[in-house]
């Protein structure tokens, strides 16, 4: 149990360094191990569709189709704060990269 939190917190660490660094792939690849809750990641359908909306406006076109069906299974409220906390990151590396 152990070893796979350790393979998880490495496995997101890694990817959000690299997403927040403008790897497209690392946004797509964060939401595939939300969505799917591969390498040890917890199943998350928020964060996957925040990951995939980042992805898919940065042109990832694999991710606008894995973003519309994760999309069928969550609330509008999950939506919404999905959106939320893309811009909010958005935000966030636009500012610590300017």
């Amino acid at each position: 149990m152990a070893h796979s939190i350790k393979s998880a917190d490495f496995l997101l660490e890694s990817r959000m360094t690299d997403a927040a660094a403008g790897d497209i792939r690392a946004l797509y690849e964060l939401g595939i191990a939300y969505s799917s809750g591969s390498g040890g990641v917890g199943v998350d359908l928020i964060q996957a569709h925040k990951w995939f909306n980042l992805a898919a406006v940065s042109g990832n076109e694999r991710a606008q189709e894995c973003r519309a069906e994760i999309a069928d299974d969550m609330t509008a409220r999950e939506i919404a704060e999905a959106q939320r906390q893309a811009r909010a990151w958005l935000g966030a590396t636009t500012r610590r990269a300017a």
